[in-house]
């Protein structure tokens, strides 16, 4: 006869190999980049492995369900995946590094460094998950932040905590830009995302646009075209996160994400992949309601904290500032610098189109002088380019508009002002300085 202490140790080995037992699903279907699996519990946002043929796994996350079916996408690439390859649910990666020490890194969207300097070392780690601020508890934006680059400092001034729109096309010098505000701006620490780039763009941004100056209070975290669109999604909200870290540290940061563009392309291809309708040219509507949810994370944290002032490059197709993503990015930022072909090809660097851009910060950082030295400075330069064909043909006849007449006398130092090379810095008080001498000169030939 068995003893009740027999069968009870029976029930307990059992327990313990169940427990043993690491659950699985199987693969039995890859249409594009979307694994559907079957067998497997899992939620979205979890991460899970998958076997290959070889031996090896590949990582993939939950992007969506149906049913019994679980929709994964690889954050790598789909070779050596079959029909029944086993899955595996991984354990979520929940700590990201931060502090001083990744300082001057170049990581991937998983936090992997990328730039030959062997293992990530950081003195501090920080949840996956970035803190809700409630809006009531944020600081308001009252302080300027000096960018170094005199266009932007004297008429388009950014307040600490503000989220500006750098709006370009390809060719007009948008990297130069943000490599000069990376180099010169007064912030403590400095975050690029570099989202949906060329490769070759990405290591000529760090070498030749950030420099070692740049680099060396700089966190780059770089997802180049070729990766997977999970991987640009995971590399933009990393980027954003380091952000965050250094903000409860109580530090100044400027993020600059290039760009918001190809983080609304990635969105779109893996809602598209999981069967969302498309919207508006293509785009779902998870895309639009994306957007908010990440650029809304930058800004002035709690009482006590530091702030993200942040950058966020938007790709105009053709030079249409009406695209969905260009019109829905002008809505949810606090501003936007737009870049002009015209004055790119005129050789006129940085090519910001004064005119169409806006600072909305400004009338609360700045004194009501400056801020009507700026607004002087505008009317005059908006008032010679609706002039300029009329002086190009010889048609234009002086003294019928005195204002017309000054803003074309004005114009080569208007157009000096707005110029600058890119390893020129000018700072906050330097370019109020020049903005006051030309108001001043104005007002006296005015006289």
């Amino acid at each position: 006869m068995i003893s009740l202490n027999d069968r009870l140790s029976k029930y307990l080995e059992t327990d313990v190999v169940l427990k043993s037992i690491k659950p699985e699903g199987r693969v039995t279907r890859i249409v594009g980049l979307t694994v559907e699996v079957s067998g497997l519990k899992v939620a979205i946002g979890d991460t899970c492995e998958i076997k290959t043929l070889s031996g090896d796994f590949v990582d993939a996350e939950v992007i969506g369900f149906s049913t019994k079916t679980a929709f994964l996408m690889p954050l790598l690439h789909v070779e050596g995946i079959v029909a029944g390859s086993k899955i595996f649910p991984k354990e979520n990666v929940k700590k990201i590094p931060s502090g001083s020490m990744i300082l001057g890194r170049v990581i991937d969207g998983m936090g992997n460094p990328i730039d030959g300097r062997g293992e990530l070392t950081c003195d501090r780690y920080i949840s996956k998950k970035g803190p809700v601020i409630n809006p009531l508890s944020r600081e308001p934006i009252s302080e300027s932040l000096d960018v170094g680059v005199r266009a932007i400092n004297s008429l388009l001034t950014v307040g600490r905590g503000q989220r500006m729109g750098l709006f370009a096309g390809s060719g007009v010098g948008k990297s130069v830009l943000l490599g000069m505000m990376t180099r010169f701006t007064e912030a403590e620490v400095v975050v690029v995302g570099l989202i949906g780039e060329r490769g070759r763009e990405v290591k000529e941004f760090i070498d030749n646009s950030l420099g070692e100056e740049g680099l060396a209070r700089a966190v780059v975290v770089a997802s180049p075209a070729d990766d997977s669109p999970l991987m640009r999604l995971r590399a933009s909200e990393l980027a954003t996160r380091i952000a965050e870290g250094y903000r409860e540290e109580g530090k100044n940061v400027l993020l600059l994400m290039d760009s918001l563009t190809r983080y609304a392309q990635a969105q779109r291809e893996i809602a598209l992949s999981i069967g969302e309708p498309p919207a508006t040219k293509g785009y779902p509507p998870s895309v639009f309601s994306k957007l908010p949810k990440l650029v809304e994370r930058a800004g002035n944290g709690d009482k006590g904290q530091g702030s993200i002032t942040a950058f966020y490059t938007v790709l105009t197709e053709g030079d249409d500032n009406q695209d969905p993503i260009a019109d829905a990015s002008r809505a949810i930022l606090d501003g936007h610098v737009v870049l002009s072909r015209d004055l790119a090809e005129m050789g006129h660097y940085p090519a910001i189109d004064i005119e169409a851009s806006i600072s909305r910060s400004m009338p609360q950082t700045v004194s009501e002088g400056k801020l009507s030295s700026a607004q002087v400075f505008k009317r005059l330069w908006s008032k010679y380019n609706q002039n300029r064909e009329l002086l190009t043909v010889g048609a234009y006849v002086s003294g019928a508009d005195r204002e017309a007449d000054l803003s074309i006398h004005a114009a080569p130092a208007l157009e000096a002002f707005l110029t600058q090379k890119m390893d020129e810095k000018i700072t906050l008080e330097n370019a109020d300085n020049d903005l006051n001498m030309i108001i001043n000169e104005l007002q006296k030939i005015q006289k």
